[in-house]
């Protein structure tokens, strides 16, 4: 049998599960893995978890702690079957608090060394606002790496390059969803996808100008967007579309190629005035931003209640 789209596309470009479901991680043998508030409740909701729900009860004192203590437990067992690294989210409702999110993210390291994790199997994701980014660049100075995620914009991506943060996660899905409100009837498929269209863009200007920061798209809403993504540093996928390439056993066409690193040379760094108004004049990326934020809260707010139940 010839192979799999999944195991082609492998070979071009690291593939991460985008969820909380050790099973699915298992089965499809990604490299690293991604979870978020909404993945952690998910997971919070299975039978085969209340174990862990359990002892994150039982090693707190509040809802906020047990969440947080679940989501690292979580990404402990998730890395006993993973070679690379886990993202673990810092709480949405930090998003504007630099220093608060400084705060947490250092809360969940430790909690990780407690559970005896090295750090550098740990991305720390938080929002990409002006405020994520600078909390971001705060700790990657310290040697905390972080994965800054919802990320819509190419403002967004250059402040990210800015701050030297480890990896970005562009959206995809959520890109295309946007203008498929807006434009109801144009043609989005394939290279003609926004998202698709972003992350190249963000893709080549990194590697165009020699930013080390890895990209890794994210949020897709079809096999399509992925293949015409082939190449890209890394690919976080769902276990729905995972199984879906495994199916396929047609041809794969590599579409991102890092021919031209380092031409030319990097740009000044955006200015949060900069940054604050360039992020204004896109409104796709002004409400994806915020909506996945207040999402992100409210599934934070129904796992917190859901530990409080127990």
């Amino acid at each position: 049998m010839s192979t799999s789209k999944l195991e082609q596309l492998k070979s071009m470009t690291d593939v991460v599960a985008d969820t909380g479901d050790i099973e699915a991680i298992a089965k499809y043998q990604p490299l690293d893995a991604t979870t978020n508030p909404s993945l952690v409740y998910k997971a919070a909701q299975l039978e085969q978890y209340q174990e862990l729900i359990n002892a994150a009860v039982a090693a707190t004192h509040s809802p906020q702690a047990a969440a947080d203590y679940l989501a690292v437990s979580l990404g402990k067992e998730i890395l006993k079957i993973i070679p690379g690294r886990i993202s673990t989210e810092v709480d949405a409702r930090l998003s504007f608090d630099r220093q608060a999110t400084v705060s947490k993210a250092k809360q969940l390291i430790e909690q990780y060394a407690k559970f005896d994790v090295n750090p550098d199997r740990v991305l720390i994701k938080i929002a990409s606002t002006w405020e994520g980014i600078q909390a971001a660049r705060e700790l990657e100075a310290e040697g905390i790496q972080c994965n800054l995620t919802l990320l819509f914009s190419f403002a967004q991506a250059r402040a990210c390059a800015d701050a030297g943060v480890t990896l970005i996660s562009p959206f995809v899905g959520r890109i295309l969803d946007w203008y498929k409100q807006q434009n109801p009837d144009q043609d989005f498929n394939g290279a003609n996808d926004p998202g698709v269209q972003s992350v190249s863009r963000i893709y080549n200007y990194y590697k165009q100008h020699g930013y080390g920061t890895i990209v890794m798209g994210a949020s897709f809403r079809n096999t399509l967007e992925i293949e015409e993504l082939a190449g890209c540093d890394r690919l976080t996928i769902s276990p729905g579309l995972l199984e879906s390439l495994s199916q396929d056993h047609s041809a794969l066409e590599r579409r991102l190629i890092d021919d031209h690193q380092n031409t030319l040379d990097k740009e000044p760094a955006l200015s949060e005035a900069q940054f604050r108004f360039e992020s204004n004049q896109d409104a796709m990326a002004t409400e994806k931003l915020a909506e996945g934020i207040r999402n992100f809260i409210l599934d934070q707010e129904k796992l917190e209640a859901l530990l409080a139940q127990k």
